[in-house]
Parts: structure tokens; sequence; C-alpha cells
């Protein structure tokens, strides 16, 4: 997602933005111009240089989730720093940056769920009346708060590599990351990741890294299934008993496909004490048909995660350009953003 950069400059001090007028409106976003703001201590001032589409955004349009209306959506991107409000930032810096831009001081922030601080501001989920109005990445520019961590983009990675970074995998990092609640003798033999979009096709080679034997990813897609090998992944198109036998056998399993319908074959093929993830169904139409019992029995985890702190987008980062030869979404995979998974 572009704009035009003859419409929006320093030297004219306006921006562009696309403003999201609601599900219920025609045409649903409108064009329009907005004063570039001062900028003061411990803020950014970025041209965007290139946005990508997340699912979350899609089901906004369709009216399938709700956000506060008028506004700009979008908040996967690559910016670049035109006005500085940091020392540590210089002018010319590309980077990427958080989701949330966070107090760093309430109970939340202090308990490390920062993405759900007390004064949280999310990027592409504010009106266009909050701040500057330049609170999204489908839009010339953007104004990134004080409370909004940034990563440098190293040279090796292009934008189109990089603008996914602060969204899929930085909440995949995050969604890893709660395997910590394993026990250090807990077996790394097989994962089930049930959606291979970008979330699962991250997800398969952040396991791999992580001294998983076999990473399993499933799709009713077979484009999506085509490129889980690149990942490190084991491509699974039937995960009924039938096509995935692999009753009690399973160590984790991370949702991200956004279906609770899967929820049963999860519950099925991990083992007694084994741990599932929940990623992807971050909408109304999420309602799982359960039994504590099947749970209990099972001696089971279940964790939900939500978006990431700071430290998951500098891994991240790091990740990306640690493995740039291994995996990598390429150019293609992010010309195919449009898969519906959630995470915004």
């Amino acid at each position: 997602f572009t704009l035009g950069s003859s419409h929006a400059s320093t030297c004219t001090m306006t921006a562009v933005v696309q403003e999201f007028q609601g599900p219920a409106v025609t045409p649903h976003t409108q064009r329009k111009d907005v004063a570039l703001p001062a900028v003061s201590d411990g803020e950014l001032l970025c041209k965007i240089r290139l946005a990508t589409i997340c699912g979350s955004d899609m089901h906004t349009m369709d009216g399938k989730r709700m956000e506060p209306t008028p506004g700009v959506l979008g908040h996967e991107a690559v910016a670049e720093v035109l006005t500085s409000g940091r020392p540590d930032v210089k002018v010319g810096t590309r980077l990427t940056f958080s989701v949330a831009d966070v107090c760093g001081e309430c109970d939340r922030c202090a308990q490390g769920i920062s993405q759900k601080c007390r004064s949280l501001f999310k990027y592409g989920h504010a009106l266009s009346s909050s701040g500057s109005g330049l609170n999204g990445c489908y839009a010339s520019h953007i104004l990134l708060r004080k409370g909004t961590h940034v990563v440098p983009i190293p040279a090796s990675l292009s934008d189109k590599e990089a603008a996914p970074i602060n969204c899929a995998l930085a909440t995949m990092v995050n969604a890893v990351r709660a395997l910590s609640c394993l026990p250090a003798s807990s077996p790394r033999k097989r994962a089930l990741i049930q959606g291979a979009g970008l979330l699962g096709l991250y997800g398969c080679a952040l396991l791999k890294e992580a001294g998983f034997e076999q990473v399993d990813c499933s799709d009713i897609s077979e484009a999506r299934l085509a490129l889980v090998p690149k990942f490190g992944g084991n491509p699974v198109s039937d995960c009924s008993p039938a096509g995935y036998p692999h009753r009690d056998a399973v160590d984790v399993v991370f949702e991200v496909c956004g279906v609770p319908a899967v929820f049963q074959d999860g519950l099925r093929v991990l083992r007694p004490g084994g741990v599932y993830v929940l990623v992807g169904m971050v909408h109304p139409a999420s309602k799982l048909e359960v039994t504590g019992e099947a749970i209990i029995r099972k001696c089971l985890t279940i964790r939900g995660v939500h978006n990431y702190q700071a430290a998951d987008l500098t891994d991240g980062v790091a990740f990306v350009e640690s493995t740039k030869n291994k995996v990598s979404p390429g150019d293609d995979k992010v010309g195919d953003r449009g898969n519906r998974e959630q995470r915004g």
C-alpha cells in the first residue's frame, strides 16, 4: 500500500491519509489532507515507505470487527524518519515500530504485558481526532508517539521483507515465548501450527530454530501449503483423524488461522501435559466447543497471546536478519498479504 510522495511532503507541510469511514459507509475510505504536526520530545515524524494489509484490517473493512471511526487503518509498515524528537534516532533512519504506544509505568507494563497498558494507544485502531490524526499506516506519514518502541531495519532487508515484522513476526515471537511455561525437560519433538498464513510460516521457522524436530503446518489452501517447506515446516492438508492420526502425540499446538472449528483437532492430538497457544481468533465469532474435562484430564495448558512486547519486535528484526538466507517471506509472499488471519 503506497501513496504518491508528490502529494505529501515536508515542503507542502501536509500529509495524505486514506481515512476509513466505517463498513456501512460508501465509499469506505476518503482521501484527505492532514497538516504535518510539530514534533515534541520523544516523537518521530516519519514517512511511510511501504505498508502491508493485515487480516484484521480486512475484517474491519468487512464489518466483522469494529474499530472507532473515522480513522486511519494500517499498522504494518516500514517508516523513514523525517523529524526526530529523540536524540538516539537520526533523521533518515529506516525503521519498524511497535503497534502499541505504552506508558511503561503502570502495573500491566511492569507485569510484562505492556500490550495491555492502561494508557494503551494502537496505531491503525484510533480515531482521527486523537492527537495529530496521523495514527495509521494507510497514509503518506505517521507520527510515532513517545512510548513507541522502534527498531532500525538492517540494510540487508528490503522494505517488503521488513514490513510484516511489526505484526505477524513479532506476534509469533511472543507466541513461541509462551512456551516458557513448559518444563526444561519437556520434549520438543512435534509441533502443529493450524494455519499457513504469514503467522504460520513465521511460526514454522521460529519453532525449528527453537529445536523442534518436526513442525507440521495445516491449511486448506494448497497455495499456502506450498510455501511451508521454505520455512522449515511439513505441510498438512488434512487434520482429521484419518489424515493426521497423531492422537496424544503433539507437544504444542499453535492456532493462527482464526477458525474455532480447528480447536477439537488440536485437543485430540495434544499429548498429556501439552500446550495449546491461541493467537488467531481475535474476533467475536470465536466460540469454542469444549468441556472442562477435556482440558483437565489431559493436564493441558491453554495460553492466549495477543500482540507483543518491545523485546519481541527487537528479536523479530534480529531473527529475520540472521535467517535471511534460510527463510524469508520474500516479495511474492508480501504481495499476498491479504490472508485473513487475525492479529491486530
